[in-house]
């Protein structure tokens, strides 16, 4: 995927919902993934569900392409999520 062009002079990275999956007895070994890993997503705070027993962890980001949004995670977290297109919607 590439970046949408509104006009000539406006680009807008796409943004993506990362959704991250792993087992109750994978948990230690999703965290510790992230020792050493270079990335922004590093030691920001996101929302995930380990602490009230769902093993699930999602990131709002914007990147190029959903495999650039998949390489701002480690492999071992990259393999048990998936990346989302997503844009913000009005509900009325």
């Amino acid at each position: 995927m590439s970046r949408v062009v509104f006009s000539p002079n406006i680009t807008v990275m796409p943004r993506f919902l990362l959704h991250h999956r792993h087992e109750a007895h994978e948990c230690h070994a999703a965290f510790a993934a992230w020792k050493g890993f270079a990335s922004p997503l590093r030691h920001r705070t996101t929302i995930g569900s380990c602490l009230v027993g769902g093993h699930e962890i999602w990131w709002d980001l914007e990147a190029p392409s959903e495999k650039e949004a998949l390489a701002l995670v480690p492999r071992y977290v990259a393999d048990r999520s998936e990346a989302i297109r997503i844009a913000e919607v009005q509900v009325r």
